[in-house]
């Protein structure tokens, strides 16, 4: 989802440039809770059954926790994915098992938003929702049956739409100090079939809540953000398979070089904490991790008269198990449209 921020509170003490600096805040965090939704709502091979969790690591990164300001926003949202596994690595889809691969998973969403005037508990409030459309290529070194039968070698494509995905939270700022709340959540509306190699879908709902902060100076432009999180999640009534409780941690530090220029770092840790389970779950508990590092680039530049955001991330991934490894890369547009 997307959205825009409030002024800084700094920023109202007749510091002209420390109000740009907070400006410029206010609107790149924006994008980072509207790649919540528009992500969470894409399929990627990660972990879990078919490798794939609800909770789609690197969505968040620099000033996430930094309030909004109120107003209706969209964020438009690319996302790329190209993962692999070793022909010994053995992946659960249901009751079939498949041997090794690759996988590769583009998509497009869009996310609306707003944020309110009011508070809640002092924190300001936002909802929004993500849908889109997701590519999904498949393929493996070869398959076998629960049976021990051996098949050739496999592969699926397809474009769909995805599930839905609601996002609320709370932000709260003091100083330079930023907090955040969050709830969100799978719908399994996006396309999906048990027999099917290529998903969009994931088949099943799940819930996700967590928080986050970020430091954030602005008179040097320095910030650092992480968001924490877990996954709860429903059985996938049509293979019988219930993916464990998951961990998520997203974090960026960075610096507004330019009044316009943000450079940064960005990663990601994701670690499963209870097995899989269930009927479908033929490898047993089949915990799985990774993490990932990578640059960061975001741009601010005028339309209209509204401050929109571009932002470009890329994470390669490492300390893999149980999962497909390779590289994800981010692309990000906000566009504020105001209270109107």
């Amino acid at each position: 989802m997307s959205f825009v921020r409030r002024s800084h509170p700094r920023a109202l003490r007749g510091d002209p440039a420390a109000g740009r600096r907070s400006a410029r805040a206010q609107r790149c965090t924006t994008a980072y809770f509207a790649a919540v939704l528009s992500l969470a709502s894409c399929p990627v091979a990660f972990a879990d059954e078919s490798g794939t969790p609800f909770w789609v690591s690197g969505q968040l990164a620099s000033l996430a926790a930094v309030p909004s300001s109120p107003g209706w926003s969209v964020n438009l949202q690319g996302f790329a994915y190209r993962g692999t596994a070793s022909a010994s690595q053995e992946l659960s889809f249901g009751h079939r098992l498949d041997l090794g691969g690759v996988s590769r998973t583009p998509s497009l969403s869009v996310a609306p938003g707003y944020a309110w005037t009011e508070t809640i508990f002092g924190g300001q409030p936002f909802f929004g929702i993500s849908f889109g459309l997701g590519g999904d290529y498949e393929s493996t070194t070869f398959s076998s049956l629960t049976s021990g039968q051996v098949l050739s070698s496999k592969s699926d494509r397809l474009w769909a739409g995805s599930d839905l995905v609601p996002w609320a939270s709370l932000a709260w700022s003091h100083g330079n100090d930023n907090w955040m709340a969050y709830l969100t959540g799978n719908i399994p509306t996006g396309a999906y079939q048990a027999s099917r190699l290529s998903n969009i879908g994931i088949g099943h709902g799940a819930i996700d809540f967590g928080g986050g902060y970020t430091y954030y100076d602005e008179h040097s432009g320095v910030e650092a953000s992480a968001v924490i999180g877990l996954t709860f999640n429903w059985e996938n009534t049509h293979t019988q398979y219930r993916n464990g409780i998951d961990s998520h941690l997203d974090w960026a530090v960075s610096r507004f070089v330019t009044p316009n220029w943000q450079l940064g770092i960005a990663g990601y840790v994701y670690y499963q904490l209870t097995g899989d389970s269930g009927g479908g779950a033929v490898l047993g508990p089949f915990k799985s991790r990774v993490a990932a590092i990578g640059p960061e680039i975001g741009y601010q530049f005028m339309v209209g008269g509204e401050q929109w955001y571009a932002n470009l991330r890329g994470y390669a991934e490492f300390w893999a198990q149980n999962r497909f490894e390779g590289y994800a890369v981010f692309a990000t547009l906000n566009i504020p449209l105001g209270t109107k």
